[in-house]
């Protein structure tokens, strides 16, 4: 892609929101999957998991 197709992409995208009501951007924005799903705390796990191991070779289970 060429930088003048991705400016004219841009600017086309920025368009349509500003030309937005609303109503329209707030129904954009439930449609959008919350951060809360299992995906945004996959990085916890293993985190989780290296700490549980650690606690188990500490206490000898």
């Amino acid at each position: 892609m060429k930088s003048d197709d991705y400016v004219k992409y841009l600017t086309e995208e920025m368009l349509k929101y500003m030309h937005m009501t609303k109503e329209e951007k707030q129904q954009r924005k439930a449609a959008k999957p919350s951060k809360k799903s299992t995906s945004y705390w996959f990085g916890l796990v293993p985190l989780a998991l290296k700490m549980w191991r650690r606690n188990r070779k500490k206490h000898n289970y």
